[in-house]
């Protein structure tokens, strides 16, 4: 087994006997894996951006991005669900994040940021958030 195979298998493992309510579950309905380049071609960072289907506009719309810092944190196929899922540890937070689709791009501009224009960051639904007390709300 490879190395990135054999760490989502521990933290698949350690998700599957940790108690429901120690992990953040969300869905989405596409998790974009972005790798973007600066204007001379230089990599600068890769992020995940996760958005959701708005049948009002006809789009999908950015609901939250991380930076991706770790392989682990890419979505893997999940065929008992018939999905995708993406697991890492956020800060305090174990998070698990579902989606239907997955796709790949590579831009010389930053598409989360670009989103912007039309849904402002204040006005976005993120993912779940851990609270004092374990609560968990959005």
């Amino acid at each position: 087994m490879g190395t990135v195979t054999t760490t989502l298998a521990v933290v698949m493992t350690a998700i599957s006997i940790t108690p429901r309510e120690d992990v953040a579950e969300d869905r989405v309905d596409l998790i974009e894996v972005n790798h973007f380049y600066d204007e001379h071609g230089k990599h600068v960072f890769d992020q995940l951006i996760y958005y959701d289907w708005s049948e009002t506009d006809g789009r999908y719309q950015v609901r939250a991005w991380r930076l991706l810092k770790k392989k682990t944190q890419l979505p893997s196929r999940d065929w008992t669900h018939d999905d995708y899922v993406a697991v890492w540890q956020d800060g305090d937070v174990l998070r698990r994040v579902r989606a239907e689709s997955v796709r790949e791009s590579w831009t010389q501009y930053d598409p989360e940021l670009a989103e912007r224009e039309y849904l402002p960051k204040e006005k976005r639904r993120d993912l779940v958030r851990r609270v004092a007390g374990g609560t968990i709300r959005r």
